[in-house]
């Protein structure tokens, strides 16, 4: 089983137990919605791909992951966020590709796989960018997707006739490690930041009472 699958389970079991109940409050999902993207990604990673044309679409790794965020756009709290969940998927396709040209065209070469790296980095990056749990998970999930768009793209247009492959060979792991990463770094670093307002509320209230 691969990384993305196992880190699927892993979700599906903290939802169970209410360990992402906030999270998923802050992302506009129900506990039964969460688990229900969870399973349709989980079971549409192993059937057979769409084709449309020179594009192959994996069900878990492009199609529902993609329906997910639309669902999270429109629902998004004000138009600033929505432009803001654009620009950071955007940016974050732009930063995987310009990442993926550092590596060889061969993964197998590689001590590791480059997916693993890119889902990483596209959450990171979604997360500075996004800020927001829903915009991150959003620009992760999109930047991921888009990057394979964008290479696709670029090889028909130097007339390198090659399929184009959005969410298979192992883009799924990358796909959901990218979503997951960005409301990781969100939650984390939310939850630091609303802890150290706290401490300084607590503070300013307890020099005030000296005061009196």
């Amino acid at each position: 089983m691969s990384i993305g699958m196992i880190l699927l389970v892993v979700i599906a079991l903290l939802i169970l137990f209410g360990v992402l109940q906030r999270v998923l409050d802050r992302m506009a999902l129900t506990d039964r919605q969460a688990l229900l993207c969870v399973a349709a990604i989980f079971v549409g990673g192993w059937l057979p791909d769409i084709t449309l044309g020179a594009v192959t679409i994996n069900i878990g790794g492009a199609l529902v992951p993609l329906i997910v965020c639309i669902y999270l756009f429109f629902h998004a709290g004000t138009a600033k966020e929505r432009i803001r969940c654009i620009v950071a998927a955007v940016l974050t396709a732009a930063a995987i590709y310009a990442i993926s040209l550092f590596f060889p065209a061969d993964p197998v070469a590689m001590p590791f796989d480059p997916m693993i790296l890119y889902g990483i980095c596209g959450g990171m990056i979604a997360w500075l960018l996004g800020r927001s749990r829903r915009s991150a998970f959003i620009a992760g999930i999109l930047g991921v997707i888009l990057a394979d768009v964008l290479v696709g793209v670029i090889n028909w247009s130097k007339g390198i006739n090659q399929a184009v492959h959005l969410g298979g060979a192992g883009a799924l792991d990358a796909v959901v490690l990218s979503g997951v990463t960005g409301v990781l770094m969100c939650e984390l670093f939310g939850e630091i930041m609303e802890r150290i307002a706290s401490g300084k509320a607590g503070e300013g209230a307890i020099e005030g009472g000296d005061r009196t």
